[in-house]
C-alpha cells in the first residue's frame, strides 16, 4: 500500500515538475520530437554541471549492492532505442566505423531501429506498471568521430542523460552500459588497446554523471566479453579461453577502476561487472575474477537468460526446462550470492513463441513460464530485468503491457 502511494506522489509531481516543458505533446507524446533535442555545447562536455534529481543526496548515505538489489524489484529494458546504429556488414572488416543515420542527430539512431522517440509518458506507464528499475542500452559510437580519441558526442549523452532523468523523475532506478560498441571495440583491438580505449569512454560517461544519485547505476558491457577478434585473414575467430577469461577480467577492472577515479558519488556507486559472455556457466567458472574495488560491498554481477539453452532447444515449460533453471540458479548462488554479490539478470526472456514449448510442457502459456521464471530469480534474490522492444511486452503508444496475462504476472511481483 506504501508503494502505491508512493507511486501516486511521484507521479503527481512528476506532472508538476514536467509541466512547463510538456509543450503541444499528445496522445502518445512522440508528435513534438524537438522537445527533446539537446543544445549542450560539443566544448562542454567534460565541465557542465548537471542538475539531477536527487543530487542532493549525500555520498556517505549511496547504499550498498545488496540494499540497491533489493530495491530495484523488477526491471525492463528500453531496447533497440539508444543502443541501436546501422549494423549493416556490422561483421565484416570492411565496416571500419559506424555509418551516419539520417541528419545525424541523436533521434536519427534512437528510431532507427523502429522505436519511438522516448517520452516521460512512456517511462510514467513503466512505472505504474509495477516496473522498479529500466536498464538503457547505449551504443556510444553514434555521432561520435572518426579521430581515434574515442570521445562520446555531447549532443548523444545528453540524450541519454535526457531519458535518465525521466526515469529518475519517477522514482526508478536506471541501469546504463555500453551495448554493442563493446562488439565493435573488442572484435578490432587487443587486449591493452581495449583497455585503453574502454578507460576513455567509462571516464567520461563516470565523470559527466558523476554527481547523480545512487539510482544511477553503470553497468560496464553488454554480452561480448571474451568474444571472438578478427584474425589477419578477416575472418571472426574465437580467442583462446585463458585469452578471453584475461580480457574479461582486464575488461572489468578497467571499468571499475575508471569508474571510481572520478570521484564525488562515484566513489560508492553500485556498479554491475558483466560476465563472459553473460553466459551463466563460463561466469560461475572459477577463471572468472570480480574486480577489486575501492568501495565495500558495491558490485553486482550481470549474466543474461537462466533459461536461455532451454529457449533455443524448444524446451520452454517442461521438466527438463525446471531442472536447467534450477541448476542454473544454484550455480548463480553458489558462486556469487553465498559471497554477498547480487546477481543482475540484464536481460530476461518476456515473452515465448509458440514453437519454443516443449512436447510435455506443463506450464503451456507465455505469461505462465515468465511468471514461474521470475518466482524463480525473486526467491533467489536476483534482480531479473525483462528484454523489450517496443511493442513487444510493453507498448511505447498505449504506455501499457499489451497483454492482460502479462499484466498480472508483474503484478504479482511489484514491490
Amino acid at each position: 500500500m506504501l508503494k502505491i502511494f508512493k507511486r501516486a506522489v511521484c507521479a503527481a509531481l512528476c506532472a508538476l515538475l514536467c509541466s512547463g516543458c510538456a509543450g503541444s505533446r499528445a496522445g502518445n507524446g512522440t508528435d513534438d520530437i524537438s522537445l527533446h533535442i539537446s543544445t549542450l555545447p560539443a566544448t562542454e562536455l567534460e565541465s557542465i554541471p548537471i542538475p539531477a534529481p536527487g543530487s542532493a543526496e549525500d555520498v556517505d548515505d549511496f547504499p550498498d549492492a545488496a540494499t540497491v538489489a533489493k530495491e530495484m524489484g523488477i526491471g525492463i529494458n528500453l531496447g533497440n532505442t539508444m543502443e541501436a546504429y546501422d549494423a549493416a556488414g556490422c561483421e565484416k572488416p570492411s565496416y571500419e566505423w559506424i555509418p551516419v543515420k539520417g541528419i545525424n542527430t541523436p533521434h536519427d539512431y534512437e528510431t532507427c531501429w523502429g522505436a519511438p522517440v522516448t517520452t516521460q509518458e512512456m517511462i510514467d506507464g513503466i512505472r505504474d506498471a509495477g516496473f522498479d528499475t529500466v536498464r538503457i542500452p547505449v551504443f556510444w559510437g553514434n555521432m561520435m568521430e572518426n579521430d581515434g580519441e574515442w570521445q562520446l558526442s555531447p549532443e548523444y549523452i545528453s540524450r541519454v542523460r535526457e531519458i535518465t532523468d525521466m526515469c529518475l523523475n519517477d522514482d526508478l532506478y536506471v541501469v546504463i552500459n555500453i551495448h554493442h560498441f563493446d562488439e565493435f571495440v573488442i572484435r578490432r583491438h587487443t587486449e591493452e588497446e581495449c583497455r585503453k580505449i574502454f578507460n576513455t569512454i567509462w571516464t567520461q560517461i563516470a565523470e559527466y554523471f558523476k554527481d547523480y544519485p545512487h539510482r544511477l547505476v553503470f553497468e560496464g558491457y553488454n554480452e561480448y566479453l571474451g568474444g571472438a577478434q578478427f584474425s589477419a585473414d578477416g575472418k571472426l575467430k574465437d580467442i583462446p579461453r585463458a585469452d578471453a577469461y584475461s580480457m574479461t577480467n582486464t575488461l572489468n577492472q578497467t571499468f571499475v577502476d575508471a569508474v571510481r577515479s572520478t570521484g564525488a558519488n562515484n566513489a560508492a556507486r553500485v556498479l554491475i561487472v558483466s560476465g563472459y559472455w553473460t553466459n551463466i556457466d563460463l561466469t560461475t567458472a572459477d577463471d572468472f575474477v570480480m574486480p577489486k574495488d575501492t568501495a565495500e560491498n558495491r558490485l553486482m554481477v550481470s549474466v543474461h537468460y537462466v533459461d536461455n539453452a532451454m529457449f533455443w532447444s524448444n524446451k520452454i515449460g517442461g521438466k527438463e526446462w525446471k531442472d536447467y533453471i534450477d541448476d542454473q540458479t544454484g550455480k548463480l548462488v553458489h558462486a556469487f550470492s553465498e559471497k554477498n554479490i547480487p546477481v543482475f539478470l540484464g536481460e530476461t526472456t518476456s515473452r515465448y513463441n509458440n514453437k519454443c514449448f516443449a512436447e510435455d510442457a506443463e506450464y503451456t502459456t507465455s505469461s505462465e513460464c515468465l511468471g514461474y521464471v521470475l518466482e524463480k530469480l525473486c526467491e533467489n534474490g536476483f534482480v531479473p530485468v525483462l528484454w523489450d522492444t517496443s511493442g513487444n511486452f510493453y507498448s511505447r503508444s498505449t504506455n501499457m503491457i499489451i497483454r492482460e496475462d502479462d499484466r498480472n504476472v508483474i503484478s504479482r511481483f511489484a514491490s
